[in-house]
């Protein structure tokens, strides 16, 4: 037993926000595939009913049969929906629109916020890093992940309605952290879409910098055809063009959130 508690276990963190548009899909998937790329063993949980992270990563739907669905309803294991990526040490459990049927289905369920925690218990040894893509709302699933997770990562638009979603969402983090999660941490606001030449970007960053201090990551993602081009094609923006603005934002973002969490 005591050696089983010595064996390294995975961080699990959450990319959450629950307005849409913020770059939470293209954050997932980019950081994700730049960690692999520094050779840590990843995992990436497609949390969101459209699944666009696994689109990203080029797994179609036909290909998605054991989904994260089937994990939080207890119907398989997680390592049955474990899929290999084109990235090596990338693996993602996928997710389909069936998911957004949890919601509802789970309402009843007891201890229903910990069904994503207990079932990833089973495979923390196996990976280094586990990042959950979160939907774009505060509901179960996202609550789910929180449970599930050590950290959050919060990726946020720089524009001024921003500002009043991401307190709302600091005091949903702190209501889970006293009542559901007392080790949930934030490990940081990554700036998306940063566009340096309007200056309503430069009032909004200041803001939250002054707010928020060292919470806030150094590196910011700026606005990129390229990185936008990139799902299509069924690759993470760092793949597709891993010279463009957008890639070589998130590399350093990678690199600073491993530097600053010691992973």
């Amino acid at each position: 037993m005591n050696h089983q508690e010595k064996i390294k276990q995975a961080k699990i963190f959450s990319i959450v926000n629950q307005k849409g548009g913020v770059g939470k899909t293209t954050t997932a998937i980019n950081i994700a595939t730049a960690m692999a790329a520094i050779g840590k063993k990843i995992l990436l949980i497609d949390l969101d009913p459209q699944g666009n992270a696994s689109t990203g990563l080029g797994i179609d739907n036909e290909d998605r049969h054991n989904t994260i669905y089937e994990v939080i309803i207890g119907q398989i294991k997680p390592q049955e929906a474990i899929l290999k990526t084109k990235i090596p040490n990338l693996k993602i459990i996928t997710s389909t629109v069936d998911l957004s049927a949890s919601e509802v289905e789970l309402v009843n369920v007891e201890n229903r916020e910990f069904l994503l925690k207990n079932s990833l218990k089973e495979i923390l040894a196996e990976f280094e890093v586990i990042i959950i893509d979160c939907p774009p709302s505060l509901g179960l699933l996202t609550l789910n992940a929180l449970c599930a997770s050590d950290s959050i990562l919060i990726p946020m638009q720089c524009e001024f309605f921003s500002l009043e979603g991401l307190s709302h969402l600091l005091n949903t983090v702190g209501l889970i952290k006293d009542n559901l999660n007392q080790n949930l941490a934030i490990s940081g606001i990554i700036l998306t879409m940063h566009d340096k030449r309007n200056k309503l970007t430069e009032q909004v960053e200041e803001d939250v910098r002054n707010f928020l201090g060292d919470k806030v990551y150094e590196s910011h993602i700026p606005r990129n055809v390229r990185l936008s081009e990139a799902p299509s094609y069924g690759l993470p923006g760092v793949i597709y063009d891993s010279k463009c603005t957008g890639s070589v934002a998130y590399l350093k973002l990678a690199k600073e959130i491993i530097k600053k969490e010691q992973l």
